[in-house]
């Protein structure tokens, strides 16, 4: 399991600090590279709703993860944790992974139920990147 904490937008150089390089790639990865994803090459995320985060991977790749029911405070923290569940660092679907919310008791830990690589329109229409 990976763990990675990302602020809204940016942040640079999580990766080697907070997971190990692995060649667990599933067979779906292999097949479709764009569409999975490793933990650790997520550098930015920007929250949508309260159900759901857009992530971005590398230079300019976005992803929309369609959280399981309301994650409260995803839409305004600061930070969020984005946890690999299953001993694999590649995220393809729901269920992969988790976002963790700090709080001030314990963490919101919000599972993903969906994931959905952004078309280059869609991307443009947000205005995430350039």
């Amino acid at each position: 399991m990976k763990l990675a904490f990302l602020p809204p937008v940016m942040l640079a150089g999580f990766a080697a600090a907070c997971t190990q390089p692995t060649n667990d790639a599933p067979a779906s990865a292999a097949s479709t590279p764009r569409e999975c994803f490793r933990a650790a090459e997520v550098n930015g995320y920007h929250p949508r709703t309260p159900t759901s985060v857009d992530v971005q991977v590398g230079a300019s790749r976005y992803y929309r993860l369609e959280l399981q029911g309301t994650c409260p405070n995803v839409d305004w923290s600061n930070r969020v944790a984005l946890k690999t569940l299953g001993g694999s660092s590649w995220i393809c679907q729901g269920n992969d992974a988790e976002i963790i919310v700090p709080n001030a008791g314990m963490p919101d830990r919000c599972l993903v139920e969906s994931v959905r690589r952004l078309s280059d329109e869609e991307v443009k229409a947000l205005k995430l990147h350039p």
